[in-house]
């Protein structure tokens, strides 16, 4: 406080309120400084050795911070805070000056690889002499503070990397640039969106808000977004933010559709479904594969397939199989009565994916997922049940005309479904699915990941659409 300030108080506050405020000053000067410190000393810490070993000093840091108690909220939104903000770009800041690896890295938020890697980090490891480095963050699936010691793992690599893959959006790289001689693709977790995301979603309750995509952006650094055809550019560049004249979406195709195109993969997935249900053998197959209700955090399966009503109307000549989506916590139980004879549901165990049940399906039957995009290369019958789809477009918002662009019927009852798969021969138009395939799906031709992988040598992929 300056001198004119002081006689100003003593003046207008008198010499004791004066007195007072100046201690006041001294004591806040000293706070400031002490949380200085003791912030340092967490930063340091954490990027020397681990979260837990500095966390009772972050704890008693924001404690003098907001001078008083925590609440667990409070702590979970500054520990991110930490970690994206302070921590990630300072890790990523001293390895980035470390020369490149040939390394590749594949990473996870939850805790295994997805199928929409799986196909590109197989050819890396027999096609190149690139090292691939798996990734796992386990989100959801551990306390925070173990999620985000494993995201700085992640960042650490990631400084050295030649590639990095990834098929969500994460927040991870919000706060730092990466070095251009790392090429970072987004392989994303579909073929296609219909439901909107991301950006998109801001006005949706299933979206975050404007505030929060502000402060963590979603998907930033990107070296290229590879997607099925140039038909949804728009709506990567709309959900990600991304410009439309920046080259960063390229329709290499999808490199987990590649697969499809191999006759010992088709072969192998025949073989794995006799062995797992011997009646497919003489029978054939309808494929449920609904995408989730509700929060990611709380997402349930539908449960409105009547499974009585298809056993009375197709046991004889089909089996039928549930795929439920990924993330969800809750699926309906199929009764005991048709359970492992009619119907099967193979979300989890068996070692069946999604994209070995598309390719052995007679008949799919999805919602508004995105396997329909796949499942169109087959150039088979689809149905879409879609009985709740006004209250589904008012909660998340689809980026078309469902009606208009689905390859198949929307079915809002069972007795609907059950009708059209009856009279299958007869109701199913071929070239409805061909035009979509041709329309959404046009890169994928099986050397989509050959494509891809050339975007990492810096070469001008041969064949990708347009």
């Amino acid at each position: 406080m300056s001198a004119k300030a002081v006689i100003k108080n003593v003046i207008t506050k008198g010499p004791v309120k004066t007195w007072e405020i100046h201690q006041q000053r001294k004591q806040e000067k000293i706070r400031q400084a002490k949380l200085a410190e003791m912030k340092q000393q967490v930063i340091a810490g954490i990027i020397d050795g681990d979260y837990a070993d500095v966390k009772d000093l972050f704890i008693e840091y924001l404690k003098l911070d907001r001078k008083g108690e925590i609440s667990d909220k409070y702590y979970e939104k500054r520990l991110k805070s930490l970690f994206v903000k302070e921590i990630y770009p300072r890790v990523y800041e001293l390895e980035s000056k470390k020369p490149v690896e040939n390394k590749a890295i594949f990473m996870e938020r939850g805790g295994g690889l997805s199928q929409s890697v799986l196909y590109m980090r197989d050819y890396i490891k027999k096609n190149t002499d690139c090292e691939v480095i798996d990734h796992f963050l386990y989100v959801r699936e551990v306390p925070n503070e173990v999620y985000f010691e494993n995201g700085k793992k992640y960042i650490r690599d990631m400084g050295t990397a030649r590639a990095v893959f990834i098929s969500t959006a994460n927040d991870l790289t919000s706060y730092f640039k990466l070095r251009p001689e790392t090429k970072y693709i987004q392989l994303w977790h579909g073929c296609g969106i219909f439901k909107k995301v991301g950006l998109s979603a801001i006005d949706k309750k299933f979206g975050k808000s404007p505030a929060s995509h502000k402060e963590y952006p979603l998907n930033t650094n990107y070296s290229y977004v590879t997607i099925a055809s140039p038909e949804q550019s728009w709506i990567f560049e709309e959900s990600m933010g991304i410009d439309k004249d920046s080259g960063i979406i390229v329709p290499t195709g999808v490199s987990r559709t590649d697969e499809f195109f191999d006759p010992e993969y088709v072969k192998g997935c025949y073989e794995k479904i006799h062995k797992i249900i011997p009646a497919t053998k003489e029978k054939k197959i309808i494929l449920y594969a609904p995408t989730f209700r509700g929060q990611v955090e709380k997402a349930v399966s539908p449960d409105k397939l009547d499974v009585e009503k298809f056993y009375n109307a197709f046991h004889e000549d089909y089996v039928l199989i549930f795929k439920h989506h990924g993330v969800a916590l809750e699926v309906p139980e199929i009764p005991e009565k048709y359970k492992d004879s009619f119907a099967f549901d193979l979300t989890k165990g068996k070692g069946v994916t999604i994209n070995d049940l598309m390719t052995v399906a007679d008949i799919l039957i999805t919602d508004y997922s995105s396997v329909v995009f796949e499942y169109a290369l087959f150039e088979r019958p689809m149905a879409f049940f879609t009985y709740d789809l006004e209250d589904y477009i008012d909660e998340r918002g689809l980026y078309y005309d469902f009606d208009e662009i689905t390859p198949g019927p929307l079915c809002f009852t069972n007795e609907e479904l059950i009708d059209y798969i009856s009279e299958i021969d007869t109701k199913f138009d071929k070239q409805e699915v061909i035009d979509f395939k041709e329309r959404f799906m046009s890169a994928c031709d099986g050397h989509s990941t050959e494509r891809i992988w050339a975007l990492v040598e810096g070469e001008q992929p041969k064949g990708a659409e347009g």
